[in-house]
Formats: structure tokens, C-alpha cells, sequence
């Protein structure tokens, strides 16, 4: 998270970009049939099972075939050729045990919980030949509230230009990365579903999910050759009345001026193994405060590899890898003294690892580590969510057991239900800087591992 204590103001978006956000939303919602015939899943359009584009068989880890069927614009049917949108839901219903007490919104408790975390509808699949959504609306169990949630409009063509395949398109979407192939990236990475209660560090890039739903951004794409990948676009702040309307008021994001968005990526498929390295990069300024003029500024950027093996009738592996780096200039926060120094740095590198058996069983591991440069007014002394030291140092690691049963050729109602069950134990070795008595007020680092059980339901 980032800092706490500093003060939201909205900011108004440019009328161009609200005008694309009407012709995205107008553009799916004209689209649906008016029988009530909608499926539930993207699976019923394809005619082809979970597994088809999931790794686990229930997503968001995407094979080949799923990337493509992202890169397509959602766009891949049945031969008949019916131009329909899926409707589908998803909940998600969780079990939260941090190892001490955490402060928890009432009625829930501050040490264990049994909540239901979030339920989701989306349209989500093809609008025609070259056009698709995936549009999401969640409520939050533990606000007790909704709103929109990830959106990611595609226009998607095959092309042929100098002797090479190319796929090329124009993407719409509401929270950097959500539009991205692979899941070595902050939005679809791992854990992929993670605990709302319970303490989490202070410190992560603008990148990692608090642009979320408070902005739109309009991006270019293309692939070429199927080997070579590119991604221009930028960002602009959505305005009060949208927000508002979208059930997100106060979640601004106060862009100042567009935010410039890129993304490169190179892949290779040799038999069974698939191969990705990549860039990535976003810059922001915002309009924080009130009582002053001036900006902070966070250019973030970083590299990802992935890794899969997946071979008939054996064992299944799925590895990421990402470094992101943000360079931060916060004139606005040291004049407004919310911070001790002009300039700060942030870097974060994750590591996980998973192994499936049948698409159905899967053991997974997760290395996470921040550091940065310590602020003892940005990162101060707090109960359980400060740091004594400044620092927004933590690393620790996540370890996960999870069965799927559904979603294969044949599975129980295919393709109608699925399941996702698992069990997840986070582990702190630093938090906010320190591993004993890291805020100042006694607190050490374990005491804030947690046990995350769920199960994630999608029909």
C-alpha cells in the first residue's frame, strides 16, 4: 500500500477520454443479445473446456491457446459463428487467521475470520469478428459495497505486412497491466486471490493495482510473428461524476496530465516449453494535495521473464520472474512536509513457481522482497502499519496447496461450474523495515503471517 496518510483529491479526465469510456461501455452493452440466452463463461463460446486456456484448468494462469484468445480481442467461437456475450459470476469465499490481532472493520474480527471476500459479475467474450470484453463489476463483502471492477475492451485484426503474421489492436482498459498476456505482470500475478484482512506492507509502485479502476487508458498493440510483442499507450484520470456514477467516488487517482504507458515482450514456444522475457513501463504525475500546486511524480519500470512447461500426460510447471523499479520525485509531499526528502526509490522483485498434476492439483511457492530508500516522514512510526526505521523494507514468502476438479473435457457440468479450492500461508522474515519490533510499538514481522484459505467459485 501506499502511504496512508496522504490526502485524496479528485481530478477531472480529459472529455476525449470519457468519451472513449461511453463508446466502450455502449459498445458491449448494445451488444447483448435480448433473449435471455447469455453464457456464463467464456468456455461456452469457444466450445472448448477451462483447461483449454487456464493452466490449472480454472484461471487466471493463461496457456498459449489463452494468450491468444486474449490477443484476439476475446474473439474465438464455435464454428457457427453465433455473436454472443457470456455472461458469468464468480465468488470467492474466504477464511483470514494473521498469527496476532489486526484491526478489522466491523463486524469482523481482528484475529479470525469466515467472510465471503467478493462476488463478481461480468460480459465478458466476442461483440464480432474482431471486436470482444472482458467488463467486471464486484462486491466487496468486506466494505459492503460495489462497484466496476477490471475492464478490458479489445479491437483485434490479423494482418500481413512484409512477409510477416501480425496481430494488431487497439485496447481500452482501466488499471495498468490488466490488458497484459502474461502473469509475470502486478494485476493477473501470483497469488492471483489474496486475504482483505489482516496487515500488509506499506510500500509497493504505483503500478501494482493504485491506478485501479480510477483511470481509463487507451493502448496500440500489435504481434508479430507471434514472437515479438508491443504495447504503446497512456492514462488519464477519470472525473468525480464517473467515479461516482460507477459506484468508485474518492478513489480518484489525480493524474495530472496523461500517464505514458509501454510494454515489449519477446516469446518462444520449443515443444513443450514456452519461453517469455519482457519491459515494462509507466510514468505518472499527481495532484496530491490541495494546499499546493506542485506534483509527485513515479516513473516505474521493470523486467519479467515466464516459463511454462506443459507436455501430454505429465506434470505441468508455471514460472514467473519481475523486478519493478520506481523512481519517485515528491515535490508536493516535501512541501507539504508528508515527506523528509525530494527524491526516493523503490525497487521489489517476486519470484514464484507452480507445479500441477492434471491441470488439478497444484503446489506453488512465492518469493517476495522490497526495498527502498527509508523516509522517516513517508514511512513513519505507527501500530502494525508503520516503521520505526523508515524503511518500506519486507520480504517473506508464500506457500499454496490448491485442487481444482472441474474444468476438463468431461468435467462435472462442463462447462457451466468450476471450483477453486486452496489453502495459502504467508510468512514475513521483514516488514516495514524490521523484523522485531519493526513499527515501534512491539509489533514484529511474524506476527503478521497469515493463514488464507478459499474457495473461488465461477459459474
Amino acid at each position: 500500500m501506499r502511504v496512508t496518510r496522504m490526502i485524496r483529491r479528485r481530478h477531472s479526465c480529459a472529455g476525449a477520454m470519457t468519451s472513449i469510456c461511453a463508446f466502450a461501455f455502449l459498445a458491449v452493452l448494445t451488444a447483448i443479445p435480448r433473449q435471455a440466452s447469455a453464457v456464463p463463461s467464456f468456455a461456452s463460446q469457444t466450445g472448448l473446456p477451462c483447461a483449454q486456456c487456464h493452466i490449472t484448468a480454472f484461471g487466471p494462469a493463461l496457456t498459449e491457446y489463452g494468450r491468444q484468445f486474449k490477443l484476439n480481442g476475446y474473439t474465438f467461437a464455435k464454428p457457427d459463428g453465433s455473436l454472443r456475450i457470456p455472461v458469468a459470476a464468480t465468488i470467492v469465499a474466504a477464511y483470514d487467521n494473521p498469527s496476532k490481532a489486526v484491526p478489522a472493520p466491523s463486524p469482523f474480527s481482528d484475529k479470525e475470520n469466515f467472510i465471503l471476500q467478493t462476488a463478481s459479475l461480468f460480459l465478458a467474450g466476442r461483440i464480432s469478428d474482431h471486436l470482444g470484453a472482458f467488463v467486471k463489476g464486484t462486491y466487496d463483502g468486506v466494505r459492503r459495497h460495489t462497484s466496476w471492477d477490471n475492464m478490458d475492451v479489445r479491437y483485434a485484426r490479423t494482418l500481413e505486412l512484409g512477409g510477416h503474421a501480425v496481430v494488431a489492436g487497439l485496447d481500452i482498459n482501466n488499471d495498468p497491466t490488466v490488458q497484459d498476456l502474461w502473469n509475470s505482470t502486478p494485476i493477473w500475478g501470483f497469488p492471483y486471490v489474496a486475504p482483505q484482512l489482516g496487515a500488509h506492507p506499506t510500500a509497493a509502485q504505483l503500478i501494482r493495482g493504485f491506478l485501479a479502476q480510477s483511470v481509463l487508458g487507451t493502448s496500440v498493440y500489435s504481434m508479430i510473428d507471434n514472437r515479438l510483442y508491443l504495447e504503446l499507450g497512456a492514462y488519464r484520470g477519470l472525473s468525480e461524476k464517473w467515479l461516482a456514477n460507477l459506484g468508485a467516488a474518492g478513489a480518484s487517482a489525480h493524474l495530472s496530465g496523461a500517464a505514458p504507458y509501454m510494454r515489449a515482450t519477446l516469446q518462444k514456444q520449443q515443444g513443450a516449453h514456452y519461453f517469455a522475457v519482457g519491459v515494462i513501463g509507466l510514468s505518472a504525475r499527481q495532484h496530491l494535495f490541495p494546499t499546493t500546486t506542485d506534483t509527485d511524480r513515479s516513473t516505474d519500470y521493470g523486467l519479467d521473464a515466464s516459463y511454462q512447461f506443459t507436455a501430454a500426460a505429465q506434470p505441468a510447471i508455471d514460472a514467473h520472474l519481475a523486478w519493478i523499479h520506481e523512481d519517485r520525485h515528491l515535490d508536493a509531499s516535501f512541501a507539504t512536509h508528508n515527506s523528509d526528502a525530494i527524491s526516493n526509490s523503490l525497487d521489489t522483485l517476486t519470484a514464484d513457481v507452480s507445479y500441477v498434476i492434471h491441470q488439478t492439483w497444484v503446489g506453488s511457492v512465492g518469493l517476495f522482497n522490497t526495498r527502498g530508500s527509508t523516509n522517516r516522514v513517508l514511512f513513519a512510526p505507527h501500530p502494525i502499519f508503520g516503521s520505526a526505521s523508515g524503511s518500506p523494507a519486507s520480504r517473506g514468502y508464500t506457500l499454496r496447496l490448491e485442487f481444482v476438479p472441474f474444468g476438463k473435457a468431461g468435467s462435472f457440468a462442463s462447462p457451466w461450474v468450476n471450483v477453486r479450492l486452496g489453502l495459502q500461508y504467508t510468512a514475513y522474515q521483514r516488514f516495514n523495515g524490521g523484523s522485531s519490533n519493526y513499527d515501534g510499538f512491539g509489533r514484529s514481522a511474524s506476527d503478521n503471517n497469515a493463514l488464507f484459505g478459499f474457495v473461488w467459485l465461477a459459474f
